[in-house]
């Protein structure tokens, strides 16, 4: 997404981003079940804390599924199956027999070959058809797939013509055992040579018993059917289980059925709309509380389309991945790594939206998904770890040890939760530690997805800020080479600036970052600045004091041009063109009152273009720039003269109400004094002060 795309999207009207609230609102409202919810929660084992419950009606007792899997496993064990036996197929079998013998006996060479064989044919072919009278006569099977296993007595029914009748496996031949016996009785036989009929009975022996799948498959459905799914009834007015107590396995499967009885009848009433309206409710105050909080503590999110988008994109997510796991009843819903959500968020806000947006993607999957209320529970506690752990991407060590916190916050909970409800360790679920296992997995995938995130939506991530960091990046290392002493300048910004930050609580590696690209426009024309003056020469001599202002001026809107060329995120921009805010170029402006009168001296041509600061980071940079560079006028200063400047120049930007669109409280501007105070005196190397000496006031230089 180009960042001209995301300011377009930004401007959109109002209207924009309340359809894109409805449309979130609705797409997760459809994503609900359409059937109502049961209100009970209830696990066997545990004290049943409701009021008494009594039938409202009358309902059977539906067996529990493990006894109906084994009834029909005994159903099952217990068939017999039908196998067709084909009476006509021995006759078939002889004829055929016949015709190959002959054909056999007519081939050349064979009277050679076989001298008893054409010496007595009648003899071995009566021997043969009586051998295959023996094999149909007893039966040979072919067995089906499900019945290859199955021993000697296993009984099976046969169906001849119009009349069924049972027998045991062992009755009859398999191929196999035919061919068997086959090989180990010719050669016993009175024939002098019983070669001659040994390929050829091979290749006349057929099953004559086959399956019969479809009568098989009736007689087991009947069975089957008559198999009762219930096992008693609870009548209308008779009492379920009593208030505190203890749900036994009948007072269980008792409630179960209840509970499925109370879907069809919630089913039949059609009640559908009124469960997508409650749903659509439900969700509504969920998202409606959120935005409530975005407005009043996130108006930058909330004011900004593709910001809230971007938050309101985890919702949709999260609720689309919970609703595709609960309707593939494959996967665990402790698979999905929710902990994606306050890592990612707090990589480009606070932690503050960071667990507020994990909290309420929980509350809404939670409607999805079965698990009740340990789910939630266990997702809320991850997401409270994720935020105390201060997982930063940019320490893969800390990382992987945030990782590990939270499994073992996962590992935990669950054992706790599992202990309380089955009250042993035999019957806890272990297969969902491998789910979470795999959660924890899948959650590093928020390392990756941050730079593609950054791309997205225009954020700023600490590893592109890192990344920026680095003093060879060529605008950093342009403003080395150039202008050696705004470097200079720029690094003890920098310390100033991470400084004060950091006992804020801002980002102080973002203006970290800025206070070294801050000043990159005096590249253009270094030697206007005093910082890079170092042969005594001053250029402004030879400029009136417009000229002089223009091309000071003139360094903001050139880091500006450089900045964007070179592509840096706009939040750098942004401190390119605040960090003078609208403040006037005075020394120059002094100058040309001196020389021409005020009212002759058009202001507007000294003033910086601003804006002015819009967010701490901003403020603090900008307050430290002008503390730094003031600061290096003094000549030989005690702390007093240091403390009296730092005051005069913070209280300077408030009368010029340059921190009229600052967030930073008065609270975090004395702390930032201070901050400001304390390094200054350590880099000037304030000597101490003693008691009864004089203080000298030294007056910085224009």
């Amino acid at each position: 997404m180009s960042q001209s795309f995301r300011q377009t999207l930004d401007k959109l009207p109002v209207a924009a981003r309340y359809l894109l609230i409805a449309g979130v609102i609705f797409f997760i409202s459809f994503l609900f079940p359409s059937h109502v919810q049961f209100k009970y929660q209830y696990e066997k084992g545990q004290v049943w804390h409701y009021d008494d419950l009594v039938a409202p009606y009358s309902f059977a007792i539906q067996k529990p599924s493990e006894q109906l899997e084994a009834e029909y496993a005994e159903v099952q064990a217990e068939l017999s199956p039908f196998y067709n036996l084909e009476p006509a197929l021995r006759p078939r079998m002889k004829e055929a027999f016949r015709k190959a013998f002959e054909a056999r006996l007519s081939e050349p060479g064979v009277a050679e070959q076989f001298p008893s064989v054409t010496a007595q044919p009648k003899y071995y072919e009566k021997y043969g058809l009586d051998f295959l009278d023996g094999i149909y006569e007893r039966g040979v099977i072919a067995l089906a797939g499900a019945h290859q296993d199955k021993g000697k007595d296993f009984v099976i029914n046969i169906v001849e013509g119009n009349t069924t009748y049972k027998r045991t496996l062992e009755y009859y031949f398999t191929p196999h055992q035919a061919a068997e016996w086959l090989s180990d009785s010719l050669p016993y036989s009175s024939l002098k040579e019983p070669d001659f009929l040994y390929a050829l009975l091979e290749d006349h022996i057929r099953p004559n018993l086959t399956y019969n799948a479809q009568l098989t498959q009736k007689l087991e459905q009947e069975m089957l059917d008559a198999v009762s799914p219930t096992r008693g009834m609870v009548r209308e007015g008779e009492l379920i289980v009593q208030r505190g107590a203890t749900i036994t396995d009948e007072v269980y499967y008792k409630l179960e059925s209840f509970k499925k009885h109370y879907y069809q009848e919630a089913s039949s009433r059609g009640a559908m709309w009124m469960v997508f309206a409650g749903y659509l409710l439900l969700t509504t105050l969920i998202v409606g509380v959120f935005l409530l909080y975005l407005r009043a503590f996130e108006p930058g999110v909330f004011g900004r389309f593709s910001k809230l988008a971007f938050v309101l994109l985890w919702l949709v997510l999260y609720s689309y991945l919970e609703y595709a796991v609960s309707v593939s009843e494959v996967i665990s819903p402790y698979v999905i790594p929710f902990c994606i959500v306050p890592i990612v968020i707090k990589t480009f806000y606070d932690n503050y939206l960071a667990f507020v947006t994990h909290v309420v993607a929980v509350l809404i999957a939670s409607f999805l998904t079965n698990l009740g209320y340990e789910f939630t529970l266990l997702q809320i506690l991850a997401g409270v770890v994720v935020i105390l752990s201060r997982v930063d991407t940019r320490d893969w060590s800390r990382f992987f040890y945030s990782m590990f916190a939270i499994f073992l916050t996962y590992v935990i909970g669950y054992l706790g939760l599992s202990l309380i409800q089955v009250g042993d360790w035999q019957s806890i679920n272990y297969e969902v530690f491998f789910w979470l296992f795999l959660n924890v997995f899948l959650t590093m995938l928020a390392y990756p997805l941050i730079p593609l995130l950054e791309r997205l939506f225009g954020f700023t991530s600490a590893i592109t800020l890192m990344e920026l960091s680095d003093m060879n990046r060529p605008l950093l290392r342009q403003l080395a080479m150039k202008a050696p002493g705004t470097l200079q300048h720029s690094l003890q910004v920098a310390n100033l600036s991470e400084a004060a930050a950091s006992r804020i609580g801002a980002n102080d590696l973002l203006v970290k970052v800025a206070s070294l690209y801050h000043d990159v426009g005096k590249t253009k024309a270094p030697q206007y600045f005093i910082e890079n003056q170092n042969n005594g020469i001053n250029p402004h001599d030879e400029l009136s004091p417009v000229e002089s202002a223009s091309i000071i001026i003139d360094h903001v809107l050139e880091g500006e041009r450089m900045a964007r060329e070179k592509r840096l995120p706009k939040v750098i921009i942004d401190f390119i063109r605040t960090h003078h805010g609208t403040t006037r170029t005075e020394y120059f402006y002094r100058k040309a009152v001196d020389q021409n009168g005020e009212a002759n001296v058009d202001e507007s041509l000294f003033r910086y273009p601003g804006p002015k600061p819009r967010t701490r980071e901003e403020t603090i940079v900008m307050l430290a720039d002008s503390i730094e560079a003031a600061c290096k006028s003094l000549k030989e200063p005690t702390g007093q003269d240091i403390d009296q400047l730092i005051d005069r120049i913070i209280n300077g930007k408030i009368a010029q109400g340059q921190l009229s669109d600052s967030p930073l409280s008065f609270e975090e501007l004395e702390a930032c004094r201070e901050v400001f105070r304390k390094l200054m005196r350590s880099i000037h190397h304030v000597r101490i002060e003693y008691p009864g000496e004089p203080k000298k006031s030294v007056e910085p230089t224009a």
